[in-house]
């Protein structure tokens, strides 16, 4: 099957093809770093790295830039207000650029934690201002941007294709325009390339004046250009990303390369909670450090925002975490004894038992994320071949033939725990000590030493094949 993917610009399913074989360039939309990412935003970058991961595994090369904005994105994502970093300088009356350093670093370590596969380049908006300034010169030599003072914007109108992506026609844009647009534009959906402001602490000196900075959607254009070139094979982001921002992007790269921009745009859904918004005034919008507060792990909580299908919508609560940990429980189970047969523990009389369920669950597997990224019915196929494996048990030569699709099924997902865990002297002590308890039939000493050992982290599970153990997630 080959793998299809739902373009948001055309409205459909299309067959991936990459522009060059072999090679995806991909530019995923990152933050801004004004304040911690939360959960919401973290489904967003783990729908990407889903996405580069099964890319990956189909054998193509990915180079995947996610860019940092750490300049230029104001408060209400258009051209009024407040820069949002230096929203949150003034708040905590310190300096926007460590503001921007320090939220930076924070959102990096997330990613390790969450087993985000690490980008080709992550480039920040600050450091490829001469690039969007090269840029906003051919616009304005095109007659596609104009001058106002020392600010630039983008005429829309010369653009027949915006609005594609979105479905916001220039007329509609007009009409619903607030009273207080800016007097200077054109039109009311024109928006900022290049903006002036003496108050303005994160600026720089152009041919357009002293205090100058860039404005939000020219960065994006700016960077992917300069890390993967004139086109892009795919370009992801958030819905909120859809208007105006990605919207803006096709308008200016395509006006300045003359070229289409993206050939496949894909939006993850916004992540709900507790049924409804996140809200600081209801004080939900939780984050990584939050999660793990509650006793929850990183990887626990990757597996509850990949669960369901990026463009569908997903609810988070405490009580979905916990149902998301146990899943995950099982999942290490299937792990667990998969790698105990391939040991020669736990092994079922026939050598190819359990081959019948593996030859139906790796095709659903692959069927599933083939199909536009479906890991929910990826992840069924898993806990299917978890529940053949429990009833009927696994043969040897199956269990290795397991093991290699379970290889594959982390590589694409990121959540299965494959490290084999080994057992220090004393452990083995302690699980000796209980088979002998065992064998003289003495209950009490065997469940003492049994409570001893689940202390430690280690969960042991008697099966007629002997006792197999795993460690503790």
């Amino acid at each position: 099957m080959s793998f299809q993917v739902f373009d948001s610009l055309s409205k459909e399913k299309r067959v991936f093809q990459p522009l060059e074989p072999g090679v995806v360039r991909m530019y995923n939309c990152g933050p801004t770093v004004y304040g911690r990412a939360h959960i919401g935003n973290l489904r967003t970058f783990l729908f990407a790295d889903v996405l580069r991961r099964w890319l990956e595994c189909r054998g193509l090369r990915v180079v995947q830039v996610m860019n940092i904005t750490d300049v230029g994105h104001l408060l209400d994502d258009a051209d009024e207000g407040e820069d949002k970093i230096e929203a949150q300088a003034r708040r905590e009356q310190r300096d926007p650029w460590e503001i921007s350093r320090g939220f930076t670093e924070l959102f990096l370590r997330d990613m390790r934690a969450l087993g985000c596969k690490e980008p080709a380049v992550r480039p920040k908006a600050s450091e490829h201002v001469p690039e969007m300034l090269a840029i906003i010169e051919g616009l304005l030599a095109k007659g596609f941007a104009y001058q106002v003072g020392g600010d630039v914007y983008y005429e829309v109108a010369k653009f027949p294709r915006y609005g594609r992506l979105s479905g916001n026609t220039v007329a509609e844009l007009e009409a619903g325009a607030r009273i207080d647009v800016r007097e200077e534009k054109r039109h009311p959906a024109d928006f900022a390339l290049w903006k002036s402001d003496p108050k303005h602490l994160m600026k720089w000196t152009s041919r357009f004046g002293p205090d100058g900075f860039p404005g939000w959607h020219i960065e994006c254009s700016a960077m992917a250009r300069k890390h993967l070139g004139d086109q892009l094979d795919i370009h992801t982001g958030g819905e909120d990303n859809v208007f105006p921002h990605h919207e803006c992007e096709i308008a200016q790269s395509e006006a300045f390369t003359e070229k289409p921009f993206a050939n496949y745009w894909m939006h993850a859904k916004f992540l709900q909670v507790d049924g409804g918004k996140m809200s600081k005034r209801l004080g939900n919008v939780w984050n990584l450090d939050d999660v793990e507060a509650r006793g929850y792990t990183p990887r626990q909580l990757r597996f509850a925002l990949i669960r369901g299908h990026y463009r569908g919508p997903l609810n988070f609560t405490w009580g979905i975490l916990e149902e998301a940990k146990s899943a995950l429980a099982k999942l290490d189970d299937l792990v667990s004894d998969v790698q105990a047969a391939v040991r020669g523990e736990r092994v079922a009389p026939d050598p190819r038992t359990g081959a019948e369920a593996l030859a139906g669950a790796r095709p659903r597997f692959e069927q599933g994320l083939d199909d536009d990224l479906n890991v929910p019915q990826a992840l069924a196929a898993l806990f299917e071949l978890r529940s053949a494996f429990l009833e009927g048990g696994v043969g040897r030569a199956t269990a290795q033939e397991a093991l290699d699709f379970l290889r594959r099924a982390d590589a694409s997902l990121g959540v299965l725990q494959l490290t084999e865990a080994t057992l220090d002297a004393r452990m083995q002590q302690l699980i000796a000590a209980r088979a002998e308890a065992r064998a003289r039939k003495d209950w009490p000493a065997s469940d003492r030493i049994r409570d001893e050992i689940a202390a430690l982290g280690v969960v042991l599970q008697d099966t007629p094949q002997g006792v197999v153990w795993r460690k503790k997630a």
